[in-house]
């Protein structure tokens, strides 16, 4: 098996198109992601496709100040996961924006706890922040994703037993910290993505992304792991499920 475990497929050119090259690419299931209220009806109707799931969520860089919203669509049946929420200081200066953010990913947060839902999570230049917000909420479990920041916050947040998901960037010339994040985090808290239609993978770059390109990251990290293709992807598609566990790993993307 070959999971995307997160791509934003609403978001693609042509998401038909790209479904039909990421089966014959070999992915066999994809979370499509949630980033904001205007966008999720799109998610949630991609969604209902064989092999792809769903999440909901209010990301920072789309912080309404309000993410109550999100809690409307978590009994919907296809979706798996709360997000993708969190943290993102890198073009936010302004300090009452910033608590904005976290006023909306403890709002999440809180939900997630309350449905019994794991979290995906986006953190940018926050890492003390993200950290403590997560600690504040020590039943929820989930995923740090597309992750570049450091070791020891990736420790930290292995520690509360999250998992840490590496995207294409690993790929990257200029990304010798994301290497060593990856080299490091255990088999039994990886996952795999793409966050299509960004950050394609060498030799992709500069084009949009697409859930086909997970293949090249999924490549990239068994050789940077000294392991093989095949125990790579069983054990990140053993970690997408064990996650994700309203996903069911019976079905196929087809």
């Amino acid at each position: 098996m070959l999971i995307d475990s997160h791509c934003h497929l609403n978001f693609l050119d042509d998401t038909e198109l790209a479904l039909d090259r990421a089966v014959q690419a070999g992915v066999t299931g994809c979370l499509c992601i949630g980033v904001d209220e205007e966008h999720i009806g799109d998610v949630l109707k991609i969604a209902q496709r064989e092999g792809i799931w769903s999440s909901v969520g209010e990301h920072p860089g789309s912080c309404s100040g309000d993410a109550t919203w999100v809690k409307n669509f978590l009994s919907e049946p296809r979706v798996v996961a709360v997000g993708e929420m969190g943290l993102d200081y890198f073009y936010v200066e302004d300090l009452e924006q910033q608590a904005q953010q976290r006023k909306t990913f403890r709002q999440q947060m809180s939900l997630a706890a309350e449905f019994d839902l794991p979290v995906i999570i986006h953190t940018r230049q926050a890492e003390k922040d993200t950290l403590s917000i997560l600690a504040d909420f020590p039943r929820v479990r989930g995923v740090l994703h597309c992750f570049t920041e450091s070791w020891s916050m990736a420790e930290a947040a292995l520690d509360m037993g999250y998992y840490v998901s590496i995207s294409g960037i690993v790929t990257f010339k200029n990304a010798a910290n994301v290497r060593d994040v990856a080299i490091r985090v255990p088999d039994d808290r990886l996952l795999i993505e793409t966050d299509s239609p960004w950050l394609a993978p060498v030799p992709h770059r500069g084009q949009q992304n697409q859930p086909a390109y997970v293949r090249e990251t999924a490549a990239f990290l068994s050789e940077l792991r000294s392991v093989t293709q095949e125990r790579l992807l069983q054990q990140t598609s053993d970690n997408f499920f064990k996650l994700f566990a309203r996903a069911n790993s019976e079905e196929l993307l087809v």
